[in-house]
């Protein structure tokens, strides 16, 4: 079942990239008492989320959170260290960098996609998802191959 506005997010393990190594952290106290955008994409330097998606959330850091928005975090089917990787060379700045190498949030959320046919294997979904102290306020799932409705720019103009 897809999680949807109103709920809240399932208790799970993300990796979160910190400059001393990669630390697992729970959704239940990632997302606590605060309000996060949360943007999800199917791979770490792919080319629709390396040149659109994240660099979109990079630029629209401030003004997220000059509409409340406390954290801009990017989550991936990807080990923490690509995510990492990725961070680094995107100039990812204000923008948290979570794995979820084994698909566990994706397939918790209700949002993978088979990526198998491009030799990817499970993936997650390209959404946007705004959360606030672990419930689902706003989510926009992408359709296959399409990147609209989960841009910063749509988030921004939705709260």
């Amino acid at each position: 079942m897809t999680i949807k506005v109103g709920d809240r997010l399932p208790a799970t393990t993300l990796v979160k990239v910190t400059p001393d190594g990669p630390e697992q952290v729970s959704t239940t106290d990632y997302f606590a008492g605060r309000r996060v955008a949360l943007f999800a994409v199917p791979g770490a330097f792919t080319p629709t989320c390396s040149a659109h998606h994240l660099p979109g959330f990079v630029a629209q850091a401030d003004a997220l959170k000059a509409k409340g928005v406390d954290e801009i975090a990017c989550t991936s089917v990807n080990d923490a260290f690509v995510m990492k990787a990725w961070g680094q060379t995107s100039g990812s700045a204000g923008v948290t960098m979570l794995a979820d190498g084994n698909a566990d949030f994706a397939k918790a959320v209700g949002l993978t996609m088979d990526g198998s046919k491009f030799g990817m294997g499970t993936r997650s979904q390209r959404y946007t998802m705004l959360v606030n102290d672990g419930v689902v306020e706003q989510l926009f799932v992408e359709a296959p191959g399409e990147f609209k409705v989960s841009s910063a720019e749509h988030l921004l103009a939705q709260i």
